[in-house]
């Protein structure tokens, strides 16, 4: 079988106007009863702030598609814009990084999707909206090696099932599943054919326990339950604790790269991440090898504002692994 893409991302596009607040006028308050940390400003005030950086293309899914593209795959994105300026920079974009575009569908009488993102020291909070799209899976001349789905919005719920009905009949096409917040939601007796072909799964802790509906705190039994729903290779992460993956019956432990400086947005961590694993595997390499290439991206993300700009080229992370500490390693636990 020939393959005409490595890597076919699918899953919604944005721009994201990234706000940098300013701390004389907002503040952030933490440890209130357990509950997540609060962003407080004044209401009914005219608040400054220091600058603002609009971002083209991102979000889950191209956010990955680029990161394979510049790992050396021969990637695509399938996803839907508006027939507007935004969705024309959107693509302008896409091409610009060398992702091919024949999969993205322009919709009259539609806006492309546009986030603002609330920046405060390197933490943020987005405010989103999704338009509704209608979500169609695209037909592939040749099954691609690998499909990469993320995030959509709360309309696209049939469309789940068209991918796991088409990975299902299209055995060599391997299937990565990082669900987005909607898709986390809607549990898994909902999706449980998607679970049930998918082939490599990421989640972070607190999501793996929603999934399970468990209060499980330790990592590997929780990867060994998210693959009793059928992913082959569950990944789980667990922020600066470090990244876990359950190969066969080993599970695999990675700590973090160290940052080279202290982060400046950590928006974009997990799907390159999740996306530099990928294409480690997609490369010809192993588990535990796509667990070390994994955190390095991520570092480099987190000291650039967006979710692309610190994306790696093959030299550039491959330089960053020979250059590792000596505790950089996978480790059996």
């Amino acid at each position: 079988m020939t393959h005409e893409y490595d890597f076919i991302s699918i899953g919604d596009i944005t721009i994201d106007a990234f706000i940098q607040l300013s701390q004389k006028d907002a503040t952030v308050v933490c440890d209130i009863d357990g509950k997540p940390c609060q962003l407080s400003m004044n209401f009914g005030e005219k608040l400054p702030y220091e600058d603002v950086t609009v971002v083209n293309a991102v979000g889950n899914a191209p956010n990955a598609a680029v990161a394979a593209k510049r790992l050396g795959l021969k990637s695509a994105l399938a996803t839907n814009l508006g027939h507007d300026r935004n969705g024309k920079d959107c693509l302008d974009a896409l091409r610009t990084e060398g992702v091919d575009t024949d999969f993205v569908k322009i919709h009259e009488q539609k806006l492309t999707n546009y986030h603002y993102v609330l920046r405060y020291g390197a933490e943020r909070t987005i405010l989103i909206k999704h338009e509704e799209y209608p979500y169609i899976l695209p037909d592939f001349e040749n099954p691609p090696r690998y499909i990469y789905f993320s995030s959509i919005g709360e309309n696209g719920v049939q469309f789940h099932h068209d991918i796991a009905t088409y990975v299902a009949a299209n055995k060599e096409t391997k299937l990565v599943f990082q669900p987005g917040t909607f898709q986390i939601r809607l549990g898994y007796e909902a999706l449980k054919d998607l679970y049930a072909v998918t082939e490599i799964f990421f989640c972070n802790k607190e999501e793996a326990q929603q999934i399970l509906g468990s209060d499980e705190t330790d990592i590997p039994s929780l990867l060994r339950s998210i693959r009793a729903l059928g992913p082959k290779i569950p990944v789980i992460t667990d922020g600066p604790n470090g990244a876990f993956a359950l190969d066969g019956e080993t599970v695999w432990f990675m700590p973090m790269y160290p940052d080279p400086a202290p982060p400046v947005d950590r928006t974009g961590a997990g799907d390159s991440f999740s996306s530099t694993f990928t294409a480690a595997l997609a490369l010809g390499n192993d588990v535990k090898t796509a667990l070390a290439w994994g955190p390095i991206n991520s570092m480099s993300v987190v000291q650039k504002i967006g979710a692309q700009a610190g994306l790696l080229t093959i030299e550039e992370l491959t330089d960053f692994l020979a250059k590792a500490p000596k505790t950089y390693v996978p480790k059996k636990i």
